[in-house]
């Protein structure tokens, strides 16, 4: 199945008001945007839009303010770094109730190729919620919806979907084209051999996506803290490393369902181990590599050891498709980056198409320098595992088929 949606690329917007839910939850520091990845990831839809004469009204979220409108969650500083980056103004509507009297003033003064910026979506209770009277105001300001949050399409609110029961001509933005085509063929459509790797701390938030990818893929592998529950589920010592007890039965079942249907289930074979959790997270730690079946009762296990380095790089040589989600141990580390490092590295010699999913392992790929090197690297932390999952997202699902 290749979702087929519509595009930007297909409308006809000119003189036509075009709202675009972006991604602008960027970090701030003091009023200071100390990151604007996000920012940039929306320039191609926007730019596109202007060219094209749309009248573009951005919305978005920023943070979880608790009771209504918070000064720390303005949209302001995204509206300044927006004008410098597209060298033109955007008029930053400033109303606490996003659909304000400045929004609608703002919005009927537009000439073709002008930008507005609403305030924080989520100044709005009803916006999580999904909630009438907010999405139709919203959809009141325009005539087209395009939705480029992928971060955000994962959740059903008024600016991800519920605009759309008012608003019937929809499409995506680039950044959220690029998703689909990437993570949605990767899973539905791979080049195969198909090799999946899953990492991070707990195998609760993985169960729906360690089934589904087993279907999926040729080769499935087991980094990070998630691998000593199905070493433990494997009869061996896994000492004082993270296990969630109540999932031991279901590692078993995982590793069954491997095996009834010829995948490759690949598990660390040495660890490296240490007497605790690093503090803080960036200190100084003695550590040694033991085999994965002599984990000393007073040890753990903090990231993969080096055999199981090879062993993992060995897997994606010959591969065609690589979906990577979660590190291999406590990255922040540079003591315990290693298994991380020997991951991202192996992908970024492969020919194959790789696909980094979110969250840490798209952070960890960032901060240790391998950025470049990777096909694709997502946008979305839950929405990417959601999809990995083989969930259809609200935020996709609203949007119309070609």
């Amino acid at each position: 199945m290749k979702l087929n949606k519509v595009t930007v690329d297909d409308l006809n917007v000119k003189g036509k008001r075009v709202l675009v839910r972006c991604d602008f939850n960027v970090p701030l520091k003091d009023g200071v945007i100390t990151n604007d990845n996000r920012i940039t990831a929306a320039l191609p839809t926007i730019k596109k839009l202007i060219a094209d004469g749309g009248k573009v009204i951005l919305c978005s979220h920023l943070g979880k303010p608790k009771n209504g409108p918070e000064e720390k969650f303005s949209l302001a500083p995204v509206a300044v770094r927006l004008s410098e980056l597209l060298g033109k103004e955007v008029v930053f509507a400033n109303d606490d109730e996003v659909v304000g009297e400045n929004a609608k003033k703002a919005v009927a003064e537009m000439n073709d190729g002008d930008v507005v910026l609403l305030q924080n979506t989520r100044f709005r209770k009803e916006e999580t919620k999904n909630l009438e009277p907010f999405s139709s105001e919203l959809a009141s300001l325009a005539d087209i919806f395009v939705m480029d949050a992928f971060g955000s399409a994962h959740r059903a609110h008024c600016s991800t979907a519920g605009v759309t029961d008012h608003i019937k001509n929809t499409a995506v933005g680039y950044l959220m084209q690029k998703e689909i085509d990437y993570l949605g063929n990767a899973v539905e459509n791979p080049v195969r051999p198909f090799v999946a790797i899953l990492g991070g701390a707990k195998v609760a938030d993985k169960l729906n996506v360690i089934s589904n990818l087993l279907e999926k893929c040729d080769t499935l592998i087991i980094g990070g803290g998630m691998a000593y529950t199905f070493l433990k589920a494997q009869g061996k010592e896994v000492g004082l490393s993270l296990v969630d007890d109540t999932k031991i039965d279901y590692c078993k079942e995982m590793m069954e369902k491997a095996e009834k249907l010829g995948k490759k289930l690949l598990l660390p074979i040495d660890t490296t181990i240490a007497a605790g959790f690093p503090d803080p997270i960036d200190a100084p730690i003695d550590v040694k590599v033991v085999d994965a079946n002599n984990i000393p009762a007073d040890m753990e296990g903090l990231d993969i050891g080096t055999k199981t380095q090879e062993l993992f790089a060995d897997a994606v040589k010959n591969a065609k498709t690589v979906v990577w989600n979660g590190p291999m141990g406590v990255f922040e580390n540079p003591t315990l980056a290693k298994g991380t490092i020997a991951v991202a590295k192996a992908l970024a010699e492969t020919d194959a198409t790789t696909i980094i999913g979110g969250g840490d392992s798209a952070a960890a790929v960032i901060q240790l320098g391998f950025a470049d090197k990777m096909s694709h690297i997502s946008t979305g932390g839950g929405a990417s595992l959601e999809y990995l999952e083989g969930k259809t997202l609200p935020g996709i699902a609203v949007i119309a088929d070609k």
